[in-house]
């Protein structure tokens, strides 16, 4: 049982920073900083233009505004949690710097983020259920041909 929640919820959790990574890369063509390594001040700029595009594509109202605020800040906790201080380059680069694959070292990493991913989905799931839920069902179709769309989106 454990295992089906585990694998709903990594599917969700990556189906969720597929269609809000979509939304905000859209959101800023031409800017290539992550997220992970923004100023407060630079992601709070990202996060009030991802939410301004998103309301213009779907007529959001302010209270799915509000919804979709608590989304994008769910999904900042979580990038800067499963990253950690750590460069996530650094780590893989490390498995491989002697004349054998660290596979200790790479079994502890995989159950870092496994841990951590465990830890933050129930709350992002709640504000992605909350936030789909308080769509119009027009709205809610917009979001299904957005995510069928694939990388394109509505950037194309």
């Amino acid at each position: 049982m454990m295992k089906r929640w585990l694998k709903r919820t990594l599917i969700g959790v990556f189906g969720a920073s597929v269609l809000f990574g979509g939304l905000a890369a859209c959101s800023h063509r031409g800017h290539h900083q992550n997220w992970q390594s923004m100023s407060e001040e630079d992601a709070a700029k990202m996060r009030a233009r991802m939410i301004d595009r998103v309301s213009s594509r779907l007529d959001l109202d302010e209270a799915q505004k509000a919804k979709l605020g608590v989304v994008a800040d769910q999904l900042r906790a979580g990038r800067k949690a499963l990253h950690g201080d750590t460069d996530p380059r650094a780590d893989v680069q490390s498995l491989v710097a002697g004349n054998t694959f660290d596979r200790a070292k790479a079994k502890q990493l995989i159950d870092q983020k496994t841990s951590t991913i465990q830890a933050k989905s129930p709350e992002l799931i709640t504000a992605l259920g909350d936030f789909y839920d308080s769509l119009k069902p027009e709205q809610q179709q917009k979001v299904r041909e957005f995510m069928q769309r694939g990388r394109h989106g509505w950037g194309s």
